[in-house]
Parts: C-alpha cells; sequence; structure tokens
C-alpha cells in the first residue's frame, strides 16, 4: 500500500475528548500501516498526552501508547467517588477532581522532570489563557504543567499556573489545533479529532458529565468551523472517527473496542485517498442525536 502523498513537513493534531482519546490508538495504528509518520505533533487536552507519548524518543512508541491506554482508569484519571467530589468542590469552589490522579500518569509515562527538549519530535501544547480567554501554545521549558494545564476543563480540574499565567484546558478555544500546527511550520496536517464519535448514554447524570457534555458540544463546533480555513493553506487529511456510540468521555472500559472501531474507519479512509494540493480531505463529524 502506497504512503500519501503529504508535502513535509506532516503534522499529526490530536484533538480532546477524556476517555474517548482511546481513538486515537487506532487511529495511529492506521497510519502507521500506510506509512504516514507526522514530523510534529500538537495536542490539546487528552490528545496533548497522546501526542507527548508519541514525541518520545526511542522506538515502539504506538505500543507504549497502547500500554497506557490498556490500564487507565476512571479513578486513575478521576479520583474520588461523589462525597469526595462534594468534599473537593466545596473546598476549592472551582473543580470537582483534583490533578493529582493525572499528574501521577505524567510522571509514570513520560518521567519526572521531562522538558520539551528532551523529545524526539517538535511538540505544541494547547491551552487557554484564563485573564484573556485566548490560545496559548507552550513549546519549551517542563512539560508536566503545560499538560496538566491543556487537560484542565473548568469545573472538573483546578487551572494551572505556568509562567505568570492562569491557564485552562485549550479545549476552550483550540481542541483541534490545526492553526497551532501551522504555526509551527506544518504544510501538511493529519487530524486525529475523538470528540465527535461520543454520545452521551441518556441525558447527564452528575454534575461532572454535565461539565464534560457541555465542553463536548463546544469541541465539535470548532472543528467544524476551524478545518476549512486550515485547508485553505494545507492538506488537512481529518480522519474519521467510528460510527458514534454511547459512550461517557469519562468512562475508559470501553478502550479497545474504540481503538478497534477507530482503526478500521481510519484505515478504509486513508488507503482509498489521493492528495493534490491545500484541501479538506475528510471532515469533521458530527454528535448525532
Amino acid at each position: 500500500m502506497q504512503a500519501l502523498d503529504l508535502p513535509r513537513p506532516v503534522a499529526f493534531v490530536l484533538g480532546g475528548g477524556g476517555s474517548l482519546g482511546a481513538l486515537q490508538i487506532g487511529m495511529l495504528r492506521a497510519l502507521d500501516e500506510v506509512g504516514v509518520t507526522p514530523d510534529l505533533v500538537v495536542g490539546t487536552s487528552v490528545g496533548s498526552l497522546n501526542a507527548a507519548v508519541l514525541a518520545l524518543p526511542g522506538g515502539s512508541r504506538l505500543e507504549r501508547l497502547r500500554d497506557i491506554w490498556a490500564h487507565m482508569t476512571r479513578a486513575e484519571a478521576f479520583p474520588g467517588g461523589v462525597l469526595s467530589q462534594v468534599r473537593t468542590l466545596r473546598h476549592s469552589k472551582t473543580h470537582l477532581f483534583p490533578n493529582t490522579g493525572l499528574a501521577k500518569i505524567i510522571d509514570d509515562h513520560l518521567g519526572p522532570g521531562r522538558h520539551f527538549e528532551d523529545l524526539a519530535l517538535p511538540l505544541g501544547v494547547v491551552t487557554t489563557d484564563v485573564e484573556t480567554a485566548s490560545p496559548v501554545l507552550v513549546r519549551s521549558g517542563l512539560l508536566k504543567a503545560p499538560l496538566l494545564a491543556s487537560c484542565a476543563i473548568p469545573g472538573i480540574y483546578p487551572p494551572v499556573e505556568h509562567e505568570g499565567r492562569q491557564l485552562y484546558d485549550g479545549g476552550l478555544v483550540a481542541n483541534v489545533p490545526m492553526r497551532q500546527a501551522l504555526s509551527m511550520g506544518a504544510k501538511s496536517l493529519v487530524v486525529l479529532d475523538c470528540a465527535f464519535p461520543g454520545k452521551m448514554p441518556g441525558a447527564p447524570r452528575t454534575f461532572a458529565e454535565v461539565m464534560m457534555f457541555t465542553a463536548m458540544i463546544s469541541m465539535r463546533n470548532q472543528a467544524v468551523l476551524e478545518a476549512p480555513i486550515a485547508a485553505r493553506e494545507a492538506p488537512v487529511v481529518y480522519l474519521p472517527g467510528p460510527a458514534p456510540v454511547r459512550v461517557s468521555p469519562l468512562d475508559f472500559s470501553r478502550t479497545d473496542e474504540l481503538a478497534a472501531e477507530a482503526y478500521t474507519s481510519a484505515l478504509d479512509h486513508v488507503k482509498e485517498l489521493t492528495i493534490d494540493g491545500p484541501g479538506l480531505y475528510g471532515a469533521p463529524g458530527l454528535l448525532v442525536p
């Protein structure tokens, strides 16, 4: 199977979506099979964590990512039950969960004290400046704080202070950071969006699910608007997700299923593609009622 003829540098753009980040494992497997590799990676929220692992030096990065997701649990990412959430909210006034579990995930799999400069690929991590409500692209220094900030969904996690700024989840303003990838010098974009295939299993039943549901709607609409704009400058290969499934972005129990379905849909898409200059090759999906 012939690899796609994409102008280089090629950026992998990894969007946010909570536990739906498992879809990116299947998408990456499909890209690997057709020989599409990144020259740089940029991510938001859970996509920034996956992107950071892809940027690590050494081989078997996809295997490393699979192993991380195989052992990921809700209790690890969102520690504490309902009573604990109430206590955290009462104490903090701003969020339901501490980011200690997320910090441990970063330390365990990227290594404490890891810097952007230690990575094998250029990495961009997208966050939101609380004061200006504008995107902040972080590309240097220690990895941990920017990654925590990129995942800090308001109401779910606390904001993170970094270099004199209070930062929240980049998904508020750039969940699929295509413009940021172009600003890093990319001449082609391969977009791994994981927000659209999720469909809440009924109406949100907890405050945490309400917050995540609200964030997912914002994420979806951003991508629909941003993709055609980026496609005017460069080829944008927008990988399709599988058919929408009823799964909460807080539910980590269906990782294998999501990855397998995303692999099939992504592979079917890319093996039929012919790239002919700037344009949108694929399109953002939509949450269906």
